[in-house]
């Protein structure tokens, strides 16, 4: 996919980058960031630049990516002992 500039408005502030990700994925990234953004406390602070809001908010998703990328590493272990389990039962089966 050949990259494109997506532009966005935050807090006021135009964004714009490049890239190649197909639109359903940037247009999702930029609204995850909003609801992230615009759920907390610090979306009523005028006072907090949109700088340090835009960082918390990328902290605030990268520790959610963090924490569901241990979810899933757990239940991928407990997947592959499950199929383990299901592979030595049928084995013995055919004994």
């Amino acid at each position: 996919m050949e990259e494109r500039l997506v532009s966005f408005t935050l807090f006021g502030q135009e964004f714009s980058f490049y890239s190649d990700a197909p639109e359903y994925e940037v247009q999702g990234a930029i609204a995850m960031l909003r609801d992230e953004l615009e759920g907390t406390d610090l979306a009523a602070r005028s006072t907090v630049p949109s700088s340090t809001m835009l960082v918390l908010g990328c902290l605030r998703l990268a520790a959610r990516y963090v924490n569901l990328d241990k979810e899933f590493s757990t239940f991928r272990t407990s997947q592959e002992k499950s199929i383990d389990k299901l592979i030595n039962k049928v084995s013995s089966g055919m004994e």
